[in-house]
């Protein structure tokens, strides 16, 4: 007998002509496999729901909590893990930034094997559902239903797509009994015919559902919003460099010689993303989503509580922000407050941010720290090389430790920066992480910042309570910092005094943002400048810091920073806000694809420079080390198919340059 092996894509296939998988046992119960059994689960209004559930895997755990899985967090330059980690549950993702990445080496994100399976079950749920009304179950939640299949198929597709770029893509098809194995060796489609149909999917649905849901019990099923954001982000990545005219790609074709990337600019692109993000806006704000604001005691925006209680408070706390609500099961407990606990509250200790980072939120003028005007210490800035950080020549002093205390109780009452309301740093701060601000401190932890469930100082000194050199030193901040964005200061990992988290994966601000940048390089035009900047300005608003204007004002102006009135140079300030706005939210790896940055990310491609966790006093801990090196390769924008599935299809094409560029280091590692 002849054996077949069978791949994803058509294995796939083949749960359409048995669909009581082992993969959806649970919600089947195990029934028998047959077509009688589809039919039963479908006269089943609690079947019916739980084969819905099934789809919703579709959406990830949000992945700046389940930053081992999919790992886009510790690929980009927001968050970096302790090296050591990767003998443990980090094995699938510290090793590929090492260079230790091939077409053998596993990807928890593992799209290519588990989205064909949920959109097989997503188009058989389509065509079988039907009303129950005897079963509390009316036309009007099955018609609800298939919109959110509809987006939900959409989705998976363009996750895939987002992640491979070529991938074989049948929509709408379900194989039948009698198929051919040759029928499901399926090549790959062009990504902007995937695009296309993804962006049409995605709008007919979200323009059938509602923005908000009347009953509280679905919050979280996809809505008008949810929909919208997606496609927006979507239109936004299609628009950009990567994907948009880069003759990088001219050689990537598929198994009928098509590029699979066009090849010829298409500006239009930008027009259709600025388009799609206005209408996610006006849609969301029509619908009474907003910026997440506190006020202080005189009625202004506090924005150290705002930028803090936007990640923790819930939409039923009020919290309207929030556009792509991820409601079941995450991993904040289990790997986010877990790796950036302290170990005296039973942490890990080792889940740090880059110092490039660290270099790019502003100052609390709202000047980046480059800026001569901004009241960044000159000898603290490095500007002899594109290092972060420190000069290598640096040598501390002193005077580099401030002598005040930073009191802003002015405009806010929040108490994580010293235990006492309105202090953000105490005297004794080392003066890079003075004045900064208020979204630094709601994302760094560093050397003398507060340790809030433990009511002091934060030590990270060498042998320090928060450096043990002694035993575990894996479980230390590796480079000097913990990451603290998204963090409820208060959880007490060791007991588990934990506040119950609620995930989500998009806020208004991402659109806010998205917006900003499409219009800006829609329409080189100065009316359309002034819209991109109002955005912008929203969120520099919330986060305390000034405005941006076109206008001439004083370099002191309260409230106000003047900017060139250019396309080119608002994008750059959109690019900065992006990165500080939105950092260890699961976009910097987005922005670095889509612009191909990495080469130019001196922590991407080689020696990481930071604090030296090896330093027992100040001297020694405030000095520029290397705290790691990188690895970067040209493959590494596109996730490569698993030399499995590879393999197994011979209409398969290989993500660019991960084939080539294999079989070369592999010859230069026999030489």
């Amino acid at each position: 007998m002849k054996h077949i092996k069978i791949s994803t894509y058509m294995a796939a296939a083949l749960m359409s002509v048995s669909v009581a998988t082992t993969s959806c046992s649970d919600y089947l119960d195990k029934e028998p496999d047959t077509e009688l059994t589809t039919d039963m689960v479908f006269e089943n209004r609690d079947k019916v729901y739980s084969w819905l559930s099934y789809v919703y895997n579709i959406i990830h755990k949000p992945d700046k909590w389940s930053l081992t899985a999919d790992g886009y967090e510790i690929f980009a330059d927001d968050i970096t893990a302790s090296k050591r980690w990767e003998q443990w549950d980090w094995s699938g993702v510290i090793p590929k930034i090492h260079g230790q990445w091939t077409i053998n080496s596993t990807w928890g994100g593992n799209l290519w094997h588990m989205m064909p399976r949920y959109i097989r079950h997503a188009y058989i749920f389509r065509d079988k559902v039907k009303a129950m009304p005897d079963h509390d179950l009316p036309q009007s939640e099955i018609d609800n239903m298939k919109n959110e299949i509809k987006f939900l198929c959409a989705y998976a597709w363009w996750q895939m797509a987002e992640n491979y770029g070529g991938i074989p893509f049948t929509p709408d098809y379900i194989a039948p009994t009698d198929f051919e194995i040759d029928d499901l060796m399926v090549g790959q489609a062009k990504f902007d015919d995937v695009v296309n149909y993804c962006d049409k999917e995605m709008y007919d649905a979200a323009m059938a559902l509602p923005a908000v849901y009347d009953d509280p019990s679905k919050y979280g099923r996809i809505n008008r919003i949810m929909a919208l954001t997606v496609r927006a982000r979507m239109l936004l990545f299609a628009a950009s460099p990567l994907v948009n005219g880069n003759t990088m790609y001219a050689d990537y074709k598929n198994n009928k010689g098509e590029q699979i990337f066009n090849q010829v600019y298409d500006h239009n692109k930008w027009i259709k993303a600025a388009e799609a993000c206005k209408l996610c806006i006006d849609e969301a704000e029509n619908a009474g989503y907003e910026l997440y604001v506190e006020k202080n005691a005189a009625g202004g925006i506090d924005p150290f509580m705002s930028t803090y209680n936007v990640h923790i408070k819930r939409w039923s706390e009020g919290n309207r922000e929030i556009t792509f609500p991820v409601t079941k099961d995450n991993d904040y407990r289990g790997t986010f407050l877990r790796t950036t606990s302290v170990r005296e509250y039973g942490g890990g200790n080792g889940l740090g941010v880059y110092q490039g980072l660290v270099d790019a939120f502003f100052m609390s003028n709202g000047l980046p720290i480059s800026d001569p005007n901004s009241g960044y210490p000159s000898n603290l800035l490095n500007k002899a090389d594109k290092n972060p950080g420190l000069p290598a020549t640096y040598t501390y002093s002193t005077s580099d430790a401030s002598n005040n205390i930073d009191d802003r109780s002015a405009i806010t009452s929040w108490e994580y920066g010293t235990g006492k309301p309105g202090e953000i740093t105490p005297k004794g701060t080392f003066k890079m992480y003075c004045d900064r601000e208020p979204r630094f401190y709601n994302a760094v932890s560093f050397h003398g910042s507060w340790l809030a469930v433990g009511k002091r100082k934060y030590n990270f000194f060498k042998n320090g309570q928060d450096n043990i050199q002694t035993s575990s030193p894996h479980d230390a901040p590796q480079n000097g910092y913990l990451a603290r964005k998204s963090l409820n200061v208060l959880d007490d990992y060791k007991t588990g005094a934990v506040t119950e988290r609620q995930g989500f994966t998009y806020r208004l601000a991402f659109t806010y943002l998205d917006y900003a940048e499409a219009v800006n390089k829609a329409y080189d035009d100065a009316s359309k400048r002034l819209d991109a900047l109002k955005y912008l300005n929203r969120i520099r608003e919330r986060a305390g810091v000034r405005k941006y204007t076109f206008d001439a004002v004083p370099v002191n102006d309260p409230d106000y920073i003047t900017i060139p009135n250019t396309q080119a140079d608002l994008h750059k300030y959109i690019m900065m806000e992006r990165r500080v706005e939105l950092c260890c939210e699961n976009n910097r790896w987005y922005d670095i694809r889509r612009y191909m940055l990495a080469e130019s990310i001196p922590e991407m491609t080689g020696e990481c420079y930071s604090m030296n966790f090896q330093g027992a006093n100040a001297a020694n801990f405030y000095k520029a080390t290397v705290a790691d090196t990188r690895v970067w390769r040209k493959q590494y924008y596109w996730m490569p198919i698993y030399i499995d599935e590879y393999e197994k299809n011979p209409n398969l094409r290989e993500a660019p340059f991960w084939v080539l560029e294999t079989a070369e280091e592999e010859s230069e590692g026999e030489e």
